[in-house]
């Protein structure tokens, strides 16, 4: 199916209860990762509607709200808004940044011969850890809010982007700067952190990279 035109949804939801939304946009770019997701939610939702689907589940960021300067993030409040006021019972699940991602945050920071890296602190978790807390929210009634879920540990954002660089072979410096831009934000300790009633993932980074 299509999400971007409509294209074989109607097919894809006929007798689905739960719906999970984990797509991501192909560019980061402002304009073109708002109008991803604005359209890409907007046909999912009414095709939803349609179907008769009792719950709509979407992935999304914590912190989203409070990083108004980061295009991806404003696409993503965007997303989550249309979810809120559509007729379709939803549940969102705010994820920390995933493990996995941190080569990809290393390679959006790339400033000349070295990688420059706020040192606001983050609490990464496994992408697996955040499939179980989809798989369990799937089976679960609609909550029409958001559930927030983090990895079991807080680190600084340059640290531990250095500490992976140098256990993969990657040989380029990580600069630590406060106000070094993460996706185009300026961010702080508050930023990226979950709040005190966040799930919590099991796996902690040494074992994650372990077993990676």
């Amino acid at each position: 199916m299509d999400t971007l035109t409509g294209a074989g949804l109607a097919e894809a939801l006929t007798g689905a209860d739960v719906v999970v939304d984990v797509a991501n946009s192909p560019s980061f770019e402002d304009a073109a990762v708002l109008a991803f997701f604005e359209t890409s939610t907007r046909n999912m939702l009414a095709a939803e509607a349609r179907a008769g689907v009792r719950h709509h589940v979407a992935l999304s960021v914590v912190g989203s709200e409070r990083l108004v300067d980061s295009g991806y993030m404003r696409a993503k409040v965007a997303q989550e808004t249309l979810i809120r006021t559509s007729r379709v019972p939803y549940t969102i699940l705010h994820s920390t940044q995933f493990f996995e991602f941190l080569g990809g945050i290393a390679h959006s920071s790339v400033a000349g011969e070295a990688i420059h890296l706020p040192t606001a602190l983050f609490q990464p978790i496994a992408a697996n850890d955040v499939a179980d807390a989809l798989a369990a929210i799937v089976v679960a009634p609609p909550v029409n809010g958001a559930i927030e879920v983090a990895g079991p540990a807080p680190f600084r954002m340059d640290a531990l982007v250095r500490r992976y660089l140098m256990a993969t072979g990657d040989a380029r410096g990580v600069v630590g700067q406060a106000d070094a831009p993460y996706f185009g934000a300026t961010i702080d300790d508050s930023s990226l952190m979950p709040t005190a009633g966040a799930q919590i993932g099991a796996t902690d980074y040494d074992s994650w990279f372990a077993a990676r």
